[in-house]
């Protein structure tokens, strides 16, 4: 803080015009000593100059400080040392925000630098090793990003709370240099009026020794007379003189014998040195009584003001740092939120989260993409293994037999005794015929468990049970499909194997569920743009039929209409559903040359609108108004 705005009236020597405001300018803070004016010019048996005329833009009261911050420090003989603690503390505090977020900062950066480290050394050495393709490393390298992401968020923070540990630093600094200068300046001003009070103890002191010379050699010069006239003096009573004859004989100041004319040389002199002492007395307590209102009216509230300013200044500073940290702390949070969950009503398709991704992949697409890759890459080169077939002659066995769809059920070994009535590959209008039932016994059974145990289960139908375990209920099934008990916890702990198990009975009918000879119709529909007449086209498909065949679609539909109304559960809407059981309605495309539909791709794409225009119409083309 600069001293030049608050010396400019304490340097100059003349201090007349803060002496005409101190005449007219009240104030409520007693004075450190008592000095009276009108004490010190009896006292001099002098009269003191008549008061200067204040003008009148001077004479209003200039309004520095709040009237709350004027009593609050006012009330106080500490306002100055009470500050000075105050911004103590407050540097305190500061001081400790500033390295609290330094040290976070430096924990945020080495984590950040590290996540991101890790995140782009894997995605790099993945790329360079022999590791699986295809929807898996699509998967693998979307959330290597998106942890680079979050390191990248981790070190903006970093970043934002090292500058403001060092605005923080800067601010105390700035602060204490001010506090230091302002109580230089409090402390230089109390200093110079204290030793003004001094100055006119001083001159007061001198003008009473001087009273007292004057007093002595005024009762030596009258001593004569008062020993004439001292029957007169007992005669009139208490009297000055004969109060000040005694005076001075109790203290044996008269020195008999004086010439007259050395005492009144005497008189002179001291009369001339009490002038003189008087003059200074009134002078020391004129400039003491103008100082004195000068720094209470008008440097002391200065000086409180900029304290408070100072303590202001960094409490304002501290809590908008720690308020601006708390906003950044909820910053990022949300915005590794954001990251592993992107909102939805972005539309944005392209980003998904870090679950999406791994959900995505597709491991039996994959698998399959694989074998395709590997027979083409090697179709033309010479096996290495033993050969199979060959000359029956020489030993080799025979080719594999074909696959016939009209033999649904091969030949058991005749060790092996089957009981029950089997189910898997077996026609849907003799199975249907032989239990005398209007849906499969098999979709019944297994459907009912479904909706009991696991209709809210993440990813249902979409995620395939334990091959084993499925293998094992499939042979249940097929031996004696009564006892089966599907509510056990065997069954009810994982239902992916139920509806494994549905799926492969759908794939293994001779005969698929959207029969063969009505497939083209089915698809022809499909590729109407305009979905209410895809709509009606599908409508009139389904109800071409056979009956065994609709009443199996309707039930299973209903069944997926079911599924599809706990998608907020279980993750599975109409889209997904119908991906997962074109193949499985439609049975397995095979490819087919100069298709009019295309290739597998577009054909499987075909299939799946089909499926999903007759799933979310099932109310329209399945249920009866009457029901």
């Amino acid at each position: 803080m600069p001293d030049d705005g608050y010396s400019s009236a304490w340097d100059g020597a003349d201090h007349s015009d803060f002496q005409s405001t101190a005449a007219t300018t009240t104030y409520t803070r007693p004075p450190m000593r008592s000095l009276d004016l009108q004490d010190a010019a009896s006292s001099s048996h002098a009269h003191s100059p008549p008061a200067r005329e204040s003008h009148d833009s001077v004479s209003e009261t200039v309004n520095l400080i709040e009237p709350a911050f004027d009593e609050m420090c006012y009330g106080y003989y500490c306002g100055v040392p009470l500050l000075l603690d105050r911004i103590k503390q407050s540097m305190v505090s500061c001081r400790e925000a500033s390295v609290f977020l330094k040290k976070r900062a430096v924990i945020e950066e080495e984590y950040g630098k590290s996540l991101q480290k890790l995140s782009r050394s894997t995605a790099e050495v993945y790329s360079l090793n022999d590791g699986k393709a295809g929807t898996f490393v699509t998967a693998w390298q979307s959330s290597m990003r998106i942890h680079e992401l979050m390191s990248e968020n981790r070190l903006r923070f970093a970043q934002r709370l090292n500058e403001m540990s060092e605005e923080l630093v800067t601010l105390s600094k700035e602060v204490d240099k001010n506090r230091k200068q302002t109580k230089d300046l409090a402390t230089r001003y109390e200093r110079a009026l204290i030793e003004s009070q001094g100055i006119t103890e001083k001159s007061k002191n001198r003008l009473d020794l001087t009273s007292e010379e004057l007093e002595r050699v005024l009762l030596q010069k009258e001593g004569e007379s008062l020993k004439d006239n001292s029957v007169q003096a007992r005669q009139g009573g208490v009297g000055g003189k004969r109060v000040i004859g005694k005076a001075v004989a109790k203290g044996g100041l008269l020195l008999k014998g004086k010439n007259p004319g050395n005492i009144q040389r005497q008189e002179d002199d001291i009369r001339t040195r009490m002038s003189t002492a008087s003059d200074a007395f009134r002078k020391a307590v004129t400039d003491t009584q103008a100082m004195r209102q000068e720094y209470y009216n008008f440097q002391l509230p200065r000086i409180l003001r900029a304290l408070k300013e100072c303590a202001d200044e960094i409490d304002l500073g501290t809590q908008y740092h720690l308020t601006r940290y708390a906003f950044l702390f909820e910053s990022i949070v949300l915005s590794d939120g954001s990251t592993l969950v992107p909102p939805r009503e972005e539309g944005n398709t392209l980003s998904r989260g870090l679950k999406a991704s791994i959900e995505s992949i597709d491991n039996r697409g994959d698998f399959k993409t694989f074998m395709q890759n590997y027979a083409y890459a090697r179709g033309n080169a010479t096996p290495k293994g033993p050969r199979r077939d060959g000359p029956a002659d020489e030993g080799f066995l025979p080719p594999l037999p074909s696959y016939n769809r009209e033999r649904h059920t091969p030949d058991p070994p005749s060790s092996q005794v089957i009981i029950g009535r089997p189910t898997f590959g077996v026609d849907l209008n003799e199975q249907m015929t032989r239990d005398d039932v209007d849906v499969p016994l098999i979709l019944k059974k297994c459907c009912d468990a479904i909706e009991r145990h696991g209709i809210d289960s993440h990813g249902l139908y979409r995620v395939s049970g334990t091959t084993s375990k499925v293998a094992t209920l499939k042979q249940k099934l097929d031996k004696d499909l009564d006892s089966v008990d599907l509510d056990s916890n065997e069954w009810t702990s994982d239902i992916n194997n139920v509806t494994s198990v549905i799926k492969m009975w759908l794939r293994e009918l001779p005969n698929p569920l959207i029969t063969a000879s009505l497939q083209a119709g089915f698809m022809d529909a499909a590729q109407i743009d305009i979905e209410r007449l895809r709509h009606i086209r599908l409508h009139e498909r389904v109800n071409d039929l056979p009956d065994p065949n609709y009443a199996t679609l309707k039930y299973l539909l209903g069944h997926l209409h079911k599924v599809i109304q706990h998608e907020s559960t279980n993750s599975m809407g109409a889209q997904n559903i119908s991906i997962v059981f074109g193949p499985s309605l439609f049975g397995q495309v095979m490819q087919v040359p100069n298709s009019p539909y295309g290739g597998p791709g577009e054909i499987s794409n075909i299939q799946n609108t089909a499926i999903h225009t007759i799933l979310v119409h099932y109310t329209d083309i399945f249920v009866d108004e009457s029901e």
